[in-house]
């Protein structure tokens, strides 16, 4: 199989296929497709997020929704930006970032509820050029079970 037909989609029906060869993208399944997102980066823990965040060398931002975030609290000082908006919120060269979206050098760990949507959400930061962003293993649940500090 040609790399062409290997590649992920890039979501918008794009199956890196130049239209010449006929060839159809064989479907990568969300498990598959979070294996080769992980692969290009280096995931972070609980506790080194947390040190991480308290040396100011990281920027923890929460990507769950609001139902999650009311049932189980929040992490003292992490940004919550709703997940249609990261992009948008953390994109230094955007007209509507956050300040705290200084440069894309910028250290920011994405949490999710488990560790799931957070990776996907990495992977888009990448292609914004935020080459340091990664995501919390386990997600808030890790957070929380490994009894950091939750408000």
């Amino acid at each position: 199989m040609s790399a062409t037909h290997d590649q992920v989609s890039d979501g918008h029906g794009s199956s890196g296929d130049t239209g010449g060869s006929g060839g159809v993208q064989r479907p990568v399944g969300i498990d598959e497709l979070l294996e080769r997102v992980r692969a290009g980066y280096e995931r972070i823990e609980p506790q080194e997020a947390y040190e991480a965040a308290l040396a100011g060398d990281a920027l923890l931002v929460d990507i769950r929704y609001a139902a999650l975030r009311e049932r189980d609290g929040l992490i003292p000082g992490a940004l919550v930006v709703e997940r249609n908006e990261l992009e948008w919120r953390l994109d230094p060269q955007g007209s509507h970032r956050l300040p705290e979206a200084t440069s894309h050098a910028l250290r920011v760990v994405v949490i999710c509820n488990e560790g799931y949507a957070s990776s996907l959400a990495v992977q888009s930061l990448h292609q914004l050029g935020l080459h340091r962003a990664t995501d919390l293993v386990g997600g808030f649940q890790a957070w929380r079970a490994t009894g950091l500090p939750v408000v």
